[in-house]
């Protein structure tokens, strides 16, 4: 058995998850929550970085970040179309290398908040990594927003789940600028169950 430590409320996670249900791969995966704050939490030596999403394999070594995990269920079970073949592999590399900023920069807002006093908060940084996440939006917006049927590959999948960051995080104050975004979301939740599924909590 697969062993996932992660967090309810880690889009990183959250991206892993529904990779692993998309490839068919969730019956043989067990989730464990990681505490990143605690210095007697095992993931400390898991992933030396301290950091989640971590897949501990079958024979204890561990799988991570996201991006490594998501190749790796690709490995197991190819014909889910995680990643599709030939040029089209580098499209969808891209979308998930700026979904995954985009949750990186959306993060890091976050911590700003939660870990410095209001009065060491530097305005020009929070401006930078905001500046970030308004870029990605607009290129989102413009390059993928274009209806798709069937299962996700690993661009939708981490797309989807840096705008359910952002609906979590920053009240959704996204989808006012960015309707084709809202559009595209809904559509993949319609057709990716595992999108409602694992929904962080909300209280």
């Amino acid at each position: 058995m697969l062993i996932l430590r992660s967090s309810p409320f880690s889009p990183f996670g959250r991206k892993v998850r529904i990779a692993a249900e998309v490839a068919g791969l969730s019956d043989r995966i067990t989730v464990l929550a990681a505490d990143t704050n605690s210095a007697e939490d095992s993931i400390r030596t898991q992933n030396p970085l301290g950091k989640i999403p971590a897949l501990i394999l079958e024979d204890g070594e561990a799988l991570f970040d996201s991006r490594v995990i998501v190749e790796y269920f690709h490995d197991m079970a190819p014909e889910a179309g995680l990643f599709p073949p030939g040029p089209q592999r580098f499209a969808v590399l891209r979308q998930q290398a700026l979904a995954d900023g985009l949750m990186d920069a959306a993060l890091l807002q976050v911590y700003e908040a939660r870990y410095r006093p209001a009065e060491h908060h530097v305005q020009s940084w929070l401006d930078y990594q905001n500046g970030k996440t308004d870029r990605a939006l607009a290129f989102a917006a413009e390059r993928y927003t274009l209806p798709k049927t069937g299962t996700p590959d690993a661009g939708e999948i981490a797309l989807a789940c840096a705008l359910g960051y952002l609906d979590l995080r920053f009240a959704g104050t996204w989808r006012q600028r960015h309707p084709a975004l809202v559009d595209w979301l809904a559509a993949f939740a319609d057709r990716t169950p595992a999108f409602a599924e694992t929904a962080p909590p909300t209280a």
